[in-house]
């Protein structure tokens, strides 16, 4: 074991003796204790404040040392506190059933608990109160007694009967996660040796038929003999990959739209380094989504299209839609479709942790000297955004139990990180989650002046009940800063998994109701409730657009000559 300890620090420190990496985690510290630092202020400003704050956490000790001196005699005790619901973190029988290890979990419980209510109820400015809430959750998260062998009665037996192999896989997995993330920790989520990008994952048959720097337009192969005569095309994130949308056959939301009669094409961002630093957002406007509109239409012979964004791909094609207006520029946009897309961001959720006028300022010095953002910041700030799902589970998993992780398509995905350029993620970050000029009207992107009211069609918006990253509530209000707010509906579960929900799995359910207006739990409480995929109900939406039909068209044939195959080489590009 420390043999492989020394394999893995070695990889640890040879980047940051040549060079390669210069570690900033005193800033990321010293920002966590001014935080916190505030909160602690609050408290200490008033001598009775703090005697109750210590009171609260000593009373609980107390009913917990009798509680637990109750269980040691034999008798039957409550316990003081338990996990909610969701957390697997205590699910081996001996965190209930073993004395000393039922009062470690209630022990961490109850100060954990603790802690996040004294930044609750601590009266300070709300983005550091945000803050607080957010580093005291990961400093929670990462303390808990389940994260160490000597502390988690499920590591110790495992240690016990391997002799410690256990912690030797362990050791040499983190080296070999330390070696694959060049000196940083890039966990494995999944065995990535199971899955290939045009192998088993975004297998829906069809041809790249256009390219430029930005982007590779995809336009997918007909399944059936007749088409709707409209087509789809598809603007996702540009900070992720498009083939979250065309997954393995049975998850593929693309192969079960071209199934079903669509003519379906998607944007293939371009996994951007040093030389595209300054793109902005008005290249990634022009020559991403306005050209893929152009492509689309001239390669089906049409006048019109429908638009579907998904997250961040929405809010650019939503900016879009209102430059068009501004422009007085009809494109033939027959409808728009929005994925779990935000475009007011005043209920951003806990990615605003990380910005604000300091941090976005650190991000842009830091862009500046390498011309993009590293695909690997993003990814964990968005596993940071659920710790206690996708990193402390796989930090107890992969190195104290020295297991594997099990193949999963979606996480591969999210470990298939992409970089971004320093302009456009500038502009993005400060337009819209610092100042959320979009939602203000006061937004200007090439040349105009931008307005969501301009945007007058048929929309259909999808949000989902459980999303970290958009939230249900920030979609809904700002759907309703559309000049036609259009169909709203709220799937279950979150940002991936109620996005990517076939109808042939009956997972999950979604509503539907009237007008976006209000607030959403009043939405809510009138809407009804369907079992399943939101999917058939979206198709029968399109359908009421425009239902003419015409024969399939075969990728390639058009104006537009094959250049490759799906999904292309851009998407194969690894950050």
């Amino acid at each position: 074991m420390m043999e492989e300890g020394g394999r893995a620090m070695a990889a640890y420190l040879r980047p940051r003796e040549d060079g390669r990496i210069k570690d900033e985690v005193a800033e990321d510290l010293a920002d966590v204790a001014k935080t916190l630092g505030n909160v602690a202020e609050y408290w200490l400003a008033d001598p009775q404040r703090t005697v109750e704050a210590q009171s609260r956490l000593i009373g609980g000790y107390l009913s917990l040392w009798s509680s637990a001196l109750k269980k040691l005699s034999g008798k039957k005790a409550r316990p003081v506190v338990e996990p909610g619901a969701r957390d697997g973190r205590f699910v081996d029988p001996e965190w209930t059933s073993n004395p000393f290890f039922d009062a470690l979990k209630q022990a961490y419980l109850l100060t954990a608990n603790w802690a996040e209510n004294m930044v609750e109820e601590a009266e300070i400015e709300p983005h550091t109160k945000h803050k607080a809430e957010f580093y005291v959750r990961q400093i929670a998260s990462a303390v808990s007694p389940s994260n160490f062998v000597l502390t988690n009665p499920e590591l110790l037996r495992t240690t016990l009967a391997s002799n410690g192999a256990n912690l030797v896989r362990g050791m040499k997995m983190l080296a070999e996660d330390i070696e694959a993330g060049g000196g940083d920790l890039k966990i494995r989520q999944t065995d990535n040796s199971k899955f290939r990008v045009g192998e088993n994952l975004a297998v829906t048959p069809g041809k790249v038929i256009f390219q430029n720097e930005l982007m590779q337009l995809i336009q997918y192969a007909p399944q059936t003999e007749t088409v709707l005569e409209t087509p789809v095309v598809i603007i996702p994130p540009w900070i992720n990959k498009f083939y979250v949308l065309d997954l393995s056959p049975e998850k593929s939301f693309i192969r079960w739209a071209v199934a079903n009669g669509l003519t379906v094409f998607m944007v293939s961002w371009v996994n951007p380094g040093p030389e595209l630093a300054g793109k902005s957002f008005d290249d990634y406007m022009r020559d991403g989504v306005l050209t893929a509109f152009e492509v689309a239409k001239k390669a089906c012979g049409t006048e019109q299209f429908h638009a579907v964004g998904y997250c961040v791909g929405g809010t650019m094609l939503a900016m879009a839609l209102a430059w068009l207006a501004a422009a007085g520029k009809d494109v033939g946009v027959r409808s728009t479709t929005f994925l779990t897309t935000q475009v007011d961001f005043t209920y951003a959720g806990d990615l605003k942790v990380f910005i604000d006028e300091e941090q976005v300022a650190n991000l842009e010095r830091k862009m500046l000297e390498a011309g993009v953002m590293e695909g690997r910041q993003m990814a964990n700030a968005f596993n940071m955004l659920r710790a206690n799902d996708l990193i402390w589970p796989y930090v107890v998993n992969n190195y104290l139990k020295g297991q594997a992780p099990f193949p999963f398509d979606i996480l591969y995905w999210n470990a298939d990180s992409t970089r971004l350029p320093a302009a456009n993620h500038s502009f993005y970050l400060r337009n819209c989650y610092l100042d959320n000029r979009l939602a203000q009207g006061s937004l200007m992107l090439a040349g105009k002046m931008l307005k969501l009211k301009d945007i007058d069609m048929p929309i259909y918006s999808v949000a989902t009940r459980e999303d970290h990253i958009a939230p249900a509530a920030s979609v809904f209000l700002g759907v309703q800063l559309f000049g036609n707010s259009g169909r709203f509906v709220l799937a279950g579960s979150g940002h991936i998994a109620g996005v990517i929900n076939p109808p042939e799995r009956g997972k999950y359910q979604y509503w539907t109701g009237g007008p976006p207006t209000g607030r959403l739990d009043d939405w809510i409480a009138k809407a009804e409730m369907h079992p399943g995929s939101w999917w058939p109900d979206w198709l029968d939406w399109i359908e009421r657009q425009d239902g003419r039909r015409v024969p399939g068209r075969v990728p390639g044939t058009g104006p537009f000559p094959a250049i490759e195959d799906a999904p292309g080489s851009y998407v194969k590009v690894k950050a």
